[in-house]
């Protein structure tokens, strides 16, 4: 009787769990790569799960204008709908005007290059597998360097860096090397950007547990992807023993869980969501540790913390009563 129960038990605690989460990091289309689903079947599915916010991310535009078209006609879906750019070499690399309009248009992040990152060059072609958003569709990509080659951060990625001090948006590290990111964060940090998230350390950035630790120290919160780590996800690298250490190395409440998903062949960004929640009762954190990797650290860091009580508040409300 009792192992026939704990299944259903179990789904309903990750259901409540997932009640106002927030998935910070995207992939939803219309893309130049073969999505799964578009930006407003996710604000769809999202709703009906009682996601609190999505942030979408492609590598070679910015979504804020989508974004605000689904927002505007869309008023049903409870789900907030946002998004950000990475600096490749579609939006112009480390281009000054993009990110302001993309402020200005109310984008939440900033990717430092990802695709076209020098690092994630080098390193895809000695990986076993070409990047399913590969700018090598339309040309090949082009390194967009943040340093000079003497080590310190160029000039145009300073400008950057003080625009998204400016405007409050999140600087996240992309797909840079570990180094790269140290030598930005600092500088960032110099310049008074005080949102500063790691993308992803299990991969491709080449970052070890000290590197999780020390900026963490600095200021930096680390998001971790899911289809990194479970079962059945083409883009496993990572064991749950893995994510157990890196979440364990940055603490609890600098951690953020993202599904990274939206791709084709894969599991919808929600129903990673859900393995990865079981991943982590198995990992045997708590609920409230689940809840603060899921929905109130990023929340706190992008400034999503209404959107977390829009949604939790009315789900909680009473119910209203008529009387005749």
């Amino acid at each position: 009787m009792t192992s026939t129960a704990t299944p259903l038990v179990d789904e309903a605690r990750i259901a409540r769990l997932l009640v106002g989460a927030i998935d910070p990091h995207v992939h939803s289309g219309p893309s130049i790569a073969p999505r799964g689903l578009d930006h407003l079947a996710l604000v769809r599915q999202m709703s009906e799960a009682g996601f609190a916010a999505v942030i979408t991310k492609d590598h070679d535009y910015a979504g804020v204008a989508t974004a605000a078209l689904i927002t505007a006609n869309f008023p049903e879906l409870r789900t907030r709908i946002y998004s950000g750019i990475a600096l490749n070499n579609v939006v112009g690399g480390l281009n000054p005007w993009a990110v302001e309009h993309t402020a200005a248009m109310g984008g939440k992040v900033v990717f430092m290059p990802t695709l076209a990152a020098e690092h994630h060059l080098r390193w895809e072609k000695t990986s076993s597998w070409v990047h399913p958003a590969s700018t090598q569709k339309v040309r090949p990509a082009v390194g967009v360097p943040v340093l000079d080659p003497d080590g310190t951060v160029r000039d145009d990625t300073k400008a950057i860096l003080d625009i998204v001090a400016k405007t409050g948006m999140v600087l996240a590290s992309g797909h840079l090397h570990i180094r790269e990111t140290w030598v930005v964060f600092e500088e960032a940090k110099r310049r008074g950007v005080d949102r500063l998230v790691l993308t992803h350390p299990e991969d491709i950035v080449e970052a070890t547990l000290d590197d999780v630790r020390g900026l963490v120290r600095l200021g930096a919160h680390v998001e971790h992807s899911l289809c990194m780590f479970l079962e059945g996800s083409k883009f496993k690298t990572r064991t749950a023993e893995d994510l157990r250490a890196l979440i364990d190395a940055a603490g609890v409440d600098r951690t953020i869980l993202c599904s990274d998903l939206g791709q084709t062949g894969v599991f919808s960004p929600l129903e990673g969501f859900r393995r990865g929640v079981r991943l982590c009762l198995d990992l045997g954190y708590d609920d409230a540790a689940i809840r603060a990797m899921v929905s109130t650290n990023a929340a706190r860091v992008f400034g999503l913390e209404a959107d977390v009580a829009a949604v939790t508040g009315a789900l909680s409300a009473p119910a209203q009563t008529v009387s005749g």
